[in-house]
């Protein structure tokens, strides 16, 4: 049965409170920019030909983010890496962020020992664990953000902090106005169309979740800046809402999947394509996103457009991640569940530890 987004619904399920979370996120995103600005870098040399970013999961998304923004920007490559071994052109060339929010990550912990066997350049991130161990002990740049957060909702901390770090090193320009607009850009967006107080006719999040309750809900973005929020909306479907999605961009997306939308045909009732927007894509992008779209409402699929808000390139893709949180929140209120706990992902690690511990 379908549940409510009242707010006696959402103190009651929300016993975590994620809810706080996502409203202090703009908050975060400041701060993260405060932490960037006093941290201490230790680099034994300050030229770079690749930048590699290790990770999983939610602590793996702010590299998403970072790689996605600097796509046009960034003279080197930035790769993020979500294994548990390095590639080979991973060397003493290389500025290596690892970004762990608990700091025990064992795929990251596994990189972070080959990347010092390779002499890369290291800058980690945690708040704590084995990660802010190893730094300590090998002296390696060691970046400290705040505990008590699901990794998924530190991505503020995960993506402004190595965005400024990289800027303080003088391989991309400032990032000061970027970051002051994104959080001004959430912060609207969070008093004006997403608190669980706006009734849903003028609340986006709400309405969105609404749609696709008891649904299948297939993402679309671009492929350049916004796969990302892709990447995100799908991941805190699947955390937040205990829900499977799926994922794709465009243009590639119209070479392969667009052929696919044809069988079976008979559980396309069942299906819901959410399509994250931005009035400055390339107009081809643009072009190919409402032909697709035609194309689907043809097979009576629904689809559902959002546009991002801001001037900056940060603060849009920014604005749709947050209003992709919200949505994912408001699903969880209408499954009737605690958005915050994993318990599969808690059941598969305990199954590891069974196995013995990873070195």
């Amino acid at each position: 049965m379908k549940g409510s987004l009242s707010l006696q619904n959402i103190k009651r399920l929300d016993k975590s409170n994620m809810l706080e979370l996502l409203l202090s996120f703009p908050l975060q995103c400041s701060t993260a920019f405060e932490i960037a600005r006093q941290a201490k870098i230790r680099l034994e040399k300050r030229e770079f030909n690749k930048v590699l970013f290790a990770g999983l999961g939610g602590s793996a998304i702010g590299a998403d983010l970072v790689r996605s923004y600097l796509y046009f920007e960034s003279k080197i490559p930035i790769v993020v890496v979500r294994e548990y071994d390095l590639p080979a052109f991973a060397d003493s060339s290389t500025l290596f962020f690892l970004t762990s929010y608990s700091g025990n990550t064992e795929e990251t912990i596994s990189t972070y020992r080959q990347a010092m066997d390779r002499g890369s350049n290291i800058v980690t991130i945690s708040s704590g664990g084995t990660l802010k161990d190893l730094a300590i002990k090998d002296n390696v740049s060691f970046i400290q953000i705040p505990q008590g957060l699901p990794p998924r909702c530190a991505l503020g901390y995960l993506s402004i902090i190595p965005l400024c770090i990289l800027a303080r090193l003088g391989l991309i320009k400032e990032v000061d106005y970027a970051v002051r607009e994104t959080v001004r850009v959430l912060d609207d967006l969070a008093k004006e169309c997403l608190n669980p107080s706006i009734a849903q006719k003028d609340n986006i999040a709400k309405y969105i979740a609404s749609r696709i309750y008891s649904k299948f809900t297939v993402i679309y973005s671009s492929s350049i800046h916004f796969d990302v929020v892709s990447t995100r909306l799908r991941g805190q479907l699947n955390e937040n809402s205990k829900a499977l999605a799926s994922s794709h961009v465009f243009p590639e997306m119209n070479h392969n999947e667009i052929v696919g939308w044809q069988n079976p045909h008979r559980l396309f009732k069942n299906f819901i394509v959410i399509m994250l927007r931005d009035r400055f894509l390339h107009s081809r992008v643009a072009k190919r996103m409402d032909i697709t779209r035609d194309i689907l409402k043809k097979q009576d699929v629904e689809v559902l457009e959002i546009y991002s808000r801001g001037e900056d390139l940060l603060s849009r893709i920014f604005s749709l991640i947050y209003i992709g949180d919200f949505i994912s929140f408001y699903l969880a209120m209408l499954y009737g569940i605690d958005p915050t706990p994993v318990e599969r992902v808690t059941y598969l690690k305990n199954q590891l530890a069974l196995s013995g511990k990873y070195s």
